[in-house]
């Protein structure tokens, strides 16, 4: 028998989360997202928002509303949000889902174009299935949301190719943190002007990391403690019915403890005392919930990617800091996994934009190879301390190997302070600083 909830608690919960008799906080304007949103919303094709716990997707979500209502000239009545994280929400199901509806339309009676925006959907099984029919007959224009990078796997994607467009939301980029403190850093110029407010910005987004609420709030460890044991509760335990518990927690904190290092499954099985086919099995878990990135070295053998190890980011330095079991600290790993996320999101929002690591056989290595299309665009390498005469030469001899390699004559290297040129026979190897590099303006 169908566990249906009451009419009547269905309106109370959905009258908190619209905008029908009240506006609502939308927060700070994320405008790279909803810029791209819009461009979509013309779109009959199912919009899909996936990102990371946290990350902000609900937000952005209202703030596309608001721009339907004032923007667009949308009657707030013609939106529906349905936030399925609510816990009010009982025995989540397709038929919930569908109740739902059917309470918006009867109470508000929208006349023309709807638009239903469902959160964190992947709470409801078989989903797609009712997503897919409203999208058919013309129901609404809808925008979905989930934190779930298999959202729109396996099945899924069948059921819905062709028929929606995806974006990935990461926590804030460094230029958005700076948004959220009130800096607007536009040109060269504002950078020389605001030097030392940004290398105290630049230490808090090392330190504390980029999730929206953290960034806005007081506790900021509490915080991420308190999002990682969600991360691991709902995102893997639950979704994932794992009864190794203990084991995958301390999979996750291994990784958040050896964040921008070469890692491979069997190595890390030994640690913790599991089959390198489980923590595989694992990694991709934590892969599909955001909460880790595995970058593969570059090769023009597959077996060769596949085989090589894999360099370990956290979706968030905070996090790792938070959680991981660091003993001393250590600024160029955490830049390193900063460039990393940097160029992560550059490659969402570019999908013909590829990121790798290259290392030869004498083991020499260059942090990130930038891929667009079939070319290699880029090499960069994060030294953060370059006053240290055995290390620049160390680092500057791989990006000038990478660089032959591969034929290019300009190669990147990411630091601390650090700016200039220097030149290498036909080769030139440019120096920029991190905060520098995050906003674009080199």
């Amino acid at each position: 028998m169908l566990n249906i909830m009451d009419k009547n608690e269905i309106i109370k919960i959905l009258n908190d989360w619209n905008f029908w008799s009240k506006d609502l906080s939308v927060g700070v304007f994320r405008g790279l997202y909803l810029w791209e949103l819009e461009k979509m919303m013309p779109s009959e094709q199912i919009k899909v928002i996936t990102g990371a716990r946290r990350s902000g997707k609900s937000y952005i979500m209202r703030q596309l509303a608001k721009w339907l209502m004032e923007q667009q000239g949308v009657n707030r009545k013609n939106i529906l949000f349905v936030n399925f994280e609510d816990p009010r929400f009982t025995a989540l199901s397709v038929q919930l889902l569908q109740q739902a509806f059917d309470v918006y339309l009867e109470q508000q009676q929208p006349r023309g174009k709807i638009y239903v925006f469902l959160d964190e959907v992947q709470e409801i099984p078989a989903w797609e299935k009712w997503v897919r029919t409203a999208q058919e007959l013309n129901k609404a224009n809808l925008v979905i949301s989930g934190s779930n990078a298999r959202l729109l796997s396996g099945e899924l994607a069948t059921t819905l190719t062709g028929r929606h467009l995806a974006l990935t939301v990461l926590p804030l980029s460094f230029k958005e943190f700076l948004d959220f403190k009130g800096l607007t850093v536009n040109n060269k110029k504002d950078l020389l002007n605001n030097e030392i407010k940004l290398k105290s910005f630049l230490a808090e987004f090392s330190q504390f990391g980029s999730f929206p609420l953290v960034v806005l709030g007081a506790e900021k460890d509490r915080i991420l403690l308190s999002y990682f044991d969600d991360l691991v509760s709902k995102d893997l335990i639950k979704r994932y019915k794992i009864r190794k518990t203990e084991e995958i927690k301390g999979l996750v904190k291994f990784y958040l403890s050896n964040i921008s290092s070469s890692i491979t499954f069997s190595s890390a099985g030994k640690f913790l005392n599991l089959s390198a086919q489980s923590v595989e099995r694992f990694s991709a878990y934590l892969e599909a919930s955001y909460l880790l990135f595995f970058l593969k070295r570059f090769s023009f053998k597959i077996r060769e990617v596949e085989k090589s190890p894999r360099k370990v980011y956290a979706i968030d330095v905070g996090l790792a800091k938070a959680v991981g079991s660091q003993f001393s600290e250590n600024l160029g790993r955490t830049a390193e996994n900063l460039v990393f996320l940097e160029l992560k999101r550059r490659a969402f929002f570019n999908p013909r934009l590829e990121i790798y690591y290259w290392k030869n056989l004498a083991q020499e290595e260059v942090d990130f190879v930038v891929k667009e299309g079939v070319a290699v665009k880029e090499l960069i390498q994060v030294c953060w301390d370059l006053g240290n005469l055995k290390t620049k030469q160390r680092e500057t001899k791989a990006l000038l190997k990478a660089l032959t390699a591969f034929k290019l004559n300009r190669g990147l290297i990411i630091t601390e302070d650090y700016e200039g040129e220097e030149k290498f026979g036909n080769k030139k190897i440019r120096y920029v600083t991190l905060r520098q590099w995050l906003l674009d303006l080199c």
